[in-house]
């Protein structure tokens, strides 16, 4: 029998068209995605719905909420078994991430998007649209918490993040790898996720800013984050969680203020830890009252942080939510 599953298209490179005489790749009037949906009924009962149409940097905390209550109505009211979202590729990895805190569902939940628009050469939108609602109709994707799907790979949202601007390969989860793989025979998953938490919100209403630290950087930054009242900020430090002596003092007054300040390292693999003894080092931003979120990159602590801000503003509340 086949499942019901919703499909929420929201935009992105997957419902784009590349102009033939410029090359720019933009949205046209109608989203090509609402009719080639209604033609893969083979594979599932699709219910669709399309709240908006835009690129994934236009994607805000707003959009995302919007989305967790569509798809908590939908199960609400209908018999959903599964939920494929179509979306842009640049911020998909911090959609996904929040719906995968925020969403307390055992049903399957796909993120997709694509590199080629719709009327490229080679484009990969249909495809992966296809696969992902097959994984979404697959009994063994359930309780697995919010999956992203491209390239014949299931990546976790936690781990998942964009790495190549153009490559239809560019979903990769670093050190982890994929916890699936889609092929013409079916969805085999060699992975099950062991770390779940869930968040209960219904809005997002702190700024969290996100900074990369540089050689040479000092603390005018951190001053202006101070200046500018907002409610915490990540930092993407060196190497394992340090940063260059000069921005100490800034720092130092942002926790001193009592702003959530996240420490996360700049570097593609591994986790920052308070290692380093020297000033500047991990060990100092530690004692200072820094957290160390364990593995995320920065713009998933930034979600991470956002949700937590909704939640409490206790310090030691906040550090436990990121170990």
């Amino acid at each position: 029998m086949k499942k019901n599953i919703l499909v929420v298209h929201t935009g992105g490179t997957i419902s784009m068209f590349e102009d033939s005489e410029t090359g720019a790749v933009k949205p046209g009037n109608e989203n090509p995605l609402s009719t080639q949906t209604k033609g893969l009924n083979n594979l599932a009962n699709l219910i669709i719905k399309e709240p908006f149409n835009l690129p994934s940097p236009h994607i805000t905390m707003q959009e995302m909420i919007q989305l967790k209550k569509i798809i908590e109505d939908e199960v609400n009211q209908n018999k959903i078994e599964g939920v494929v979202i179509t979306h842009g590729t640049d911020t998909l990895e911090e959609t996904a991430y929040f719906l995968d805190l925020t969403i307390d569902l055992k049903i399957p939940i796909v993120v997709t998007g694509a590199m080629r628009s719709s009327n490229e050469i080679g484009s990969d939108g249909l495809y992966n649209l296809i696969t992902s609602i097959r994984v979404a109709a697959c009994d063994d994707a359930k309780g697995k918490g919010v999956l992203v799907v491209l390239n014949d790979e299931i990546h976790t949202a936690e781990n998942v993040t964009k790495t190549h601007a153009s490559n239809v390969s560019t979903f990769q989860s670093p050190q982890y790898g994929p916890i699936g793989i889609i092929t013409k025979q079916g969805v085999f998953f060699h992975n099950t996720p062991t770390h779940k938490e869930k968040y209960d919100i219904d809005q997002i209403s702190k700024r969290v800013a996100l900074l990369k630290a540089h050689a040479g950087m000092d603390s005018l930054l951190f001053h202006s984050i101070l200046d500018l009242q907002y409610d915490g900020i990540v930092i993407e430090a060196l190497g394992q969680g340090n940063m260059p002596p000069d921005t100490v003092e800034g720092i130092k007054s942002l926790i001193e203020a009592n702003i959530p300040t996240i420490i996360v390292s700049r570097c593609f693999n591994g986790i920052a830890q308070d290692i380093y003894g020297y000033n500047g080092g991990g060990k100092q931003l530690k004692e200072l009252g820094a957290i160390f979120s364990n593995g995320l990159n920065g713009q998933k602590a930034r979600i991470k942080l956002l949700i937590a801000l909704s939640q409490t503003n206790d310090m030691k509340v906040i550090e436990e939510m990121f170990h």
